[in-house]
Formats: C-alpha cells, sequence, structure tokens
C-alpha cells in the first residue's frame, strides 16, 4: 500500500485481507472499490455487518447460523426430523440448501477430524449429534462430509460413533469429486451425490 495511505484505510485493507479468497492484492482492489462507492457499498455494508454482528447467533440444536434459536431449518414442521444430515461447516449446510437437495434438519460439526491440527473429537460438535442421532423418530443419518483423509477420517469415526443407535447411516455418493469441498459443487452434483447416498 502507498506510503500515503491513513492508517484507517491500512486497517481495512487488513481486516479484509483477512477473508477466504481474499489476498493483500484483492484486498486492495476491494477496499477502493468500498471507498470510491461510499454511499452505494461501503455504508450499507457497514451496517449490515453491525446487525449481523448483533443479531446472528449459532443455533444450540444445529449449530447453523440464523437470527433465531434454534434456527428457521430446526423449526419448520415442513422438514422431515427423521433424517439428519451431518455437514463439516455453515457453508456446506448452505450448499445443501441451495441445491434443495434435502429435506431433513442439518447438523454442523464445526471442522473435521485432523490429527495434523490437533484436532480431536472433543472439539468438534460429535457429542450432541450422538445425542440426537438417538432421539425417537431418528431414522437416518447422512454424513455429507468432503471426500478428503479428513473428511473420510471423521465419517468412518462417526459412523462407528453411531453403531448400536439404531439409526441408519449413510454417505453422500461418489458424486462428490475427491478432495471436493460441498459449497464449490453444482447444484446438480449435490443433488445426484444426495440420491445416491449409500451405507457408511
Amino acid at each position: 500500500m502507498a506510503a500515503s495511505a491513513g492508517p484507517e484505510i491500512e486497517r481495512l485493507i487488513s481486516l479484509l485481507a483477512k477473508l477466504p479468497g481474499l489476498g493483500p492484492r484483492s484486498a486492495r482492489r476491494a477496499a477502493l472499490a468500498l471507498l470510491k462507492r461510499r454511499d452505494q457499498l461501503l455504508l450499507p455494508l457497514s451496517e449490515a455487518l453491525s446487525i449481523a454482528a448483533d443479531r446472528v447467533k449459532t443455533c444450540s440444536v444445529c449449530g447453523s447460523l440464523d437470527t433465531q434459536d434454534p434456527c428457521a431449518i430446526c423449526t419448520d414442521p415442513q422438514r422431515d426430523p427423521s433424517l439428519i444430515c451431518v455437514v463439516e461447516e455453515v457453508g456446506a449446510l448452505w450448499a445443501m440448501e441451495r441445491a434443495a437437495a434435502f429435506k431433513g434438519r442439518y447438523h454442523v460439526l464445526g471442522g473435521l477430524l485432523s490429527a495434523l491440527d490437533g484436532i480431536g473429537p472433543e472439539a468438534l460438535r460429535i457429542g450432541p449429534l450422538i445425542a440426537r442421532a438417538t432421539e425417537p423418530g431418528v431414522k437416518e443419518v447422512i454424513l455429507a462430509l468432503p471426500a478428503t483423509v479428513d473428511g473420510q477420517t471423521t465419517a468412518h469415526y462417526l459412523a462407528e460413533r453411531l453403531e448400536g443407535t439404531g439409526v441408519t447411516v449413510t454417505m453422500l455418493a461418489r458424486g462428490v469429486p475427491v478432495g471436493g469441498e460441498l459449497d464449490w459443487l453444482d447444484d446438480g452434483t449435490i443433488n445426484q451425490a444426495m440420491r445416491a447416498r449409500r451405507p457408511a
């Protein structure tokens, strides 16, 4: 950044650069676009961020984000309570909803097991998942986790933990490419993977 930029602009660029997909150069361009279009972009974005910080909360049931707790999906009477779809993060839940591939309820793990990163079962929302799976009426738990080493390790661990609960445990079919993240897939791929799910 040019030496003439004030600390306020530097801070804006620094914060934008922390967002996924934005490096220092992209953050500079984004900051410049925001500052040039103050009334159309910067002020509405500032207001939206403030409202989101104040009102958005984590659902105590599934771990999604919403302005109500429990979230709109968990309280929707049209959703099938016998199906629980387990996803890594909220972005994957949003991808599933965008594809309209699933009409049950969700459970956000909050990450994946990773020995390299020191992420064990206690760091994830596994206990609440087991508790939900044993509730009356739950018939199937769908493991919609990435087709990565950590994703498959996590799926295997969850399948073992869910064994004996009486629920059917399935995984997404291999329509999801190896190394693929749900929130990067197109709607058709997600739909196909959900329809062709198989036992875990």
